[in-house]
């Protein structure tokens, strides 16, 4: 891609939810805002090469979609005098209600209680994450197709109960937000661990915008534990960002990394969260017992040093919650490191993830403990062969190539 190429994609990456977010207020209707913020992005590629990219890139895109989407609707009004859309030509500045940031909210007015919860947020990811349909499908461990139809589905819901772009008021809120963080931990994961095999395997710039916006929410509600986790638990994840990817591109796993490379101002941040919810005394939720299991981690000296009684018996408790298969694989990793390889792999094998790159991954390092090569190279190759980031591909290759008899 050449520079200017690069400069236009982290233009798109940096300023589409922006963008959405301020048509979606101004005209108040989210599918002429994707469609309009689409049609501006297209109009940069063809102008920019020409023009120049302008000093404010994101405000060049919002008036261009602004206007197209006025002269959208003014050949609407002719044709069909809509009285509505009539309402939208006045540019008059809108109440932004308690939530001042535009992103904020639109995650908030996207995870309606009209819709279900999974409508929110695949919705959510598509129009404030700027994730596309394969990475949202990533993420929920379904095929593109139905995840497809789901976004579409929950489009015309929107559409057809009439639920408007509102501001949303503060008691509206507690009803929401159990969708916003759901949507805020994927677009965080998915800058963890970015799914696409043609992209860099960690995007910084969507784990700083979820825990920008984690921090928000917290602000927003802060006598909301689940909350106050899930921002500890993302600065937990994101202070061993640094030690994660070599300098050859390749995953480093928990056990190899340089423990000293670690952000320690965020381990005390996250920290201090976690001491603050335990001391609330209230029963945790999903994301605090997460945090506290990442606290565990960072706590300790060496992989060796690590409490692992401890961390098996928060993922007990994140189970009762939760017992998903992923919850479980999670939780059997652990083990391994409690009970050994051999208890581990039993649980693991029980699982129903066939189609799911880490359940094949972890099978592939228990049989390779267990001095189960040949199978163990047999699970590498399926783990490599589902994995989408390229640093992981590359670790789980150099693990199968070291096996014996390789």
């Amino acid at each position: 891609m050449t520079g200017l190429g690069d400069e236009i994609t982290r233009i798109h990456r940096a300023e589409w939810a922006r963008v959405v977010a301020t048509l979606a207020r101004r005209l108040g209707d989210l599918d002429i805002a994707e469609e309009m913020a689409a049609e501006a992005f297209a109009i940069a590629v063809e102008r920019w090469p020409v023009d120049g990219v302008p000093a404010n890139p994101g405000g060049w895109l919002t008036t261009t979609a602004y206007h197209k989407a006025v002269d959208r609707l003014r050949r609407e009004i002719r044709r069909d005098e809509k009285h509505r859309e009539a309402l939208m030509l006045f540019d008059t500045p809108e109440p932004l209600g308690v939530i001042e940031d535009d992103r904020l909210r639109l995650v908030f007015t996207c995870c309606h209680p009209a819709l279900a919860m999974e409508a929110r947020v695949a919705l959510t990811l598509r129009m404030v994450g700027g994730l596309t349909v394969p990475e949202i499908a990533r993420a929920f461990l379904v095929e593109e197709t139905a995840m497809s139809q789901r976004i579409t589905r929950a489009k015309a819901k929107i559409k057809a109960a009439r639920i408007p772009y509102g501001v949303p008021l503060r008691e509206d809120l507690p009803a929401r937000v159990t969708g916003v963080l759901a949507v805020l931990y994927l677009i965080f994961n998915e800058g963890y661990l970015a799914s696409g095999p043609e992209k860099e395997p960690l995007r910084g710039d969507l784990t700083a915008e979820a825990i920008r916006l984690t921090r928000l929410v917290h602000a927003l509600l802060p006598a909301d534990g689940e909350a106050a986790g899930l921002l500890a638990l993302m600065l937990l994840t994101e202070a061993r960002r640094a030690a994660r990817v070599s300098a050859g591109g390749e995953l480093v796993a928990l056990a190899e990394q340089d423990r000293g490379a670690w952000d320690r101002e965020l381990i005390a941040e996250g920290h201090a969260l976690v001491r603050a919810r335990l001391a609330a005394g209230q029963a945790p939720g999903r994301y605090q017992i997460l945090a506290a299991v990442n606290a565990v981690h960072t706590d300790a000296r060496d992989l060796r040093d690590t409490d692992w009684s401890q961390v098996v018996a928060l993922y007990d408790q994140l189970v009762r919650l939760d017992p998903s298969p992923i919850v479980r694989l999670n939780r059997a990793i652990a083990v391994a490191e409690l009970d050994g390889p051999q208890v581990a792999l039993a649980e693991v094998d029980a699982l129903p993830l066939a189609g799911y790159h880490a359940f094949h991954a972890t099978r592939a390092d228990l049989l390779r403990r267990l001095g189960r090569s040949a199978q163990a190279r047999a699970a590498y190759d399926r783990a490599i062969e589902l994995a989408g980031n390229t640093a992981e591909t590359a670790y789980l290759s150099r693990r199968r190539d070291q096996l014996a008899g390789s």
